[in-house]
Parts: C-alpha cells; sequence; structure tokens
C-alpha cells in the first residue's frame, strides 16, 4: 500500500506527464482560447476509461487504489516510457522497507571488491556503486579517469554527488550537462524504489540544496532506467577516452551495481 509521500509525488508526476502532451498529438482539437497546458484532467480520464471525478482523486493525492490494468492504462494515454510506467506502478503500488547499506551482508561487500579488483586490471575504468550511489569499489583507471575515491570519505564518496558538485567532474565528463541531467533522472527511479531508505533520501535532499541543475532537473520529473551508454572522459595528460558504460549486478534485485567501461570502436573505423 502507498505510503503519503508516495501519493503525493504520484500526483505530481501525473500532472507534469499530462501538461506535456499537446491535444493535437492524440487527435483532440485545439483552440487559441484553451487555458490548460497539455491535457485536461477530463481528457486523460476519457481516454483511459475512468471516472473524472476518479482521475481527479488520483491528483489530488487521496488515498485510493488503482489497479495495475488502470496504471497501464494511464501510462498507454500519457505516453510513458517503459522506465515511467514502471515508476508509475512503483509509486501507486507502495513498497516494502528496504535494509539501508550499513545492514547488508559483509560477505558480499567482499565478493564486490574481489569482483572489481579482479575484472579491473586492464585500462578501461570500473568501479561499483550502492543503491544510493556510495561508491564501495573501484581500479586504478577509475582512479586515473574519474577521482581518486580512496582519497574522499562520506557524501564526497558518492557518484551522484560527485557527478553534480564536483568542477572535477565537469572537467572529466565531456558531455557533463547529458550526464548529470541522465544521473538525475535515474536517482527519481532509484529513490521510487528506496523510498524510505535514509541513505538514499539524504543524497537526494542534499543535492536538491546543493545544486541548482539537480534541482531544477528534478523538478522536471523524468525518470530513467539504468541502461548502457557511451560515456567520453577527459584527462588533462592522456586526452579523452570514449567508453561504453554497461552496468550489471552481481545477482537479481542486489543492493550494488558494477559499471564497466567497454572499449567503443571509432566510428569511422572499418
Amino acid at each position: 500500500m502507498s505510503s503519503r509521500k508516495d501519493r503525493q509525488e504520484l500526483a505530481i508526476f501525473l500532472r507534469t506527464r499530462r501538461e506535456r502532451i499537446s491535444p493535437a498529438d492524440i487527435g483532440l482539437p485545439t483552440s487559441r482560447h484553451r487555458r490548460t497546458r497539455g491535457l485536461r484532467r477530463e481528457e486523460v480520464a476519457v481516454l483511459a476509461g475512468l471516472s473524472p471525478t476518479w482521475y481527479t482523486y488520483l491528483e489530488q493525492a487521496r488515498d485510493i487504489h488503482p489497479s495495475p490494468e488502470v496504471l497501464d492504462s494511464l501510462a498507454r494515454v500519457l505516453s510513458l516510457s517503459e522506465d515511467e510506467r514502471e515508476y508509475l506502478h512503483r509509486l501507486a503500488v507502495g513498497h516494502k522497507p528496504t535494509a539501508a547499506s550499513d545492514e547488508v551482508d559483509q560477505a558480499e561487500t567482499s565478493m564486490v571488491t574481489a569482483l572489481v579488483r579482479y575484472a579491473g586490471q586492464g585500462p578501461y575504468p570500473v568501479y561499483a556503486i550502492n543503491h544510493a550511489g556510495d561508491v564501495i569499489a573501484w581500479n586504478d583507471a577509475a582512479v586515473q579517469w574519474y577521482t581518486d575515491w580512496s582519497t574522499r570519505e562520506g557524501l564526497d564518496r558518492n557518484m551522484l554527488w560527485w557527478v553534480m558538485t564536483s568542477d572535477e567532474a565537469r572537467e572529466r565528463i565531456v558531455d557533463w550537462a547529458e550526464d548529470a541531467r541522465n544521473i538525475t533522472a535515474r536517482s527519481r527511479s532509484m529513490l521510487a524504489r528506496y523510498p524510505r531508505d535514509r541513505r538514499a533520501n539524504y543524497v537526494i535532499s542534499r543535492l536538491l540544496d546543493e545544486s541548482p541543475e539537480f534541482r531544477r532537473w528534478w523538478d522536471d520529473f523524468e525518470v530513467r532506467g539504468q541502461q548502457a551508454q557511451i560515456r567520453t572522459l577527459r584527462h588533462p595528460e592522456l586526452g579523452e577516452l570514449t567508453a561504453q558504460l554497461a552496468v550489471v549486478q552481481p545477482r537479481d534485485g542486489t543492493w550494488v551495481t558494477i559499471a564497466f567501461h567497454l572499449p567503443y570502436p571509432d566510428e569511422h573505423e572499418e
């Protein structure tokens, strides 16, 4: 069952997704006198096969419980991506309490550290982060191309925090703005998965206080899941490194993610 906080997030999310759709895009008549940005609540309700009053209750964060079928119908009408559809379900259905990072089995931490050490002996960065973005293991190349994580403690050893607040990150990540916006969208998905986790909430809270860009992008309610991407890193002496960033989890549902940087062929190569 969803919490009050989840229902409030759901209400804002539905409204922002509704407002981004042009009536003309779905075949509805438009008028220059139309005052509502995007679709009206009544239009969403009708297209989804719902009562306008009932849908209004959703946007008012009332304690009602939509079925999975209703959520999928809303996702279709609002043209949600798969990541957004999953986010919608997480907010509406609710979550079980999740373990804090300090409650995780030490044996698993040791396993992840060993995996990063042995898999990361080459020239490409490999690092592991926990559910809140804390960097828990890294190889020498990750130090070389990112930062020396061994000299950082607490929040400073958090990948989300480093990307959003560090001048070093802006220098090292070539397309910083797109990367930072992407990590903001993934952070919203992460918080939906761990809504009551103290560490995750603390990281997001501090970023909202300290990073104007994070705060602005967070208010866009963009949602993205973890997926492969191309990242170009810049080193003051070694030049640039373009790699395919592939993320894996040692087992289903684990609290940790390992990021591998794989060789990315030059687009001009035969």
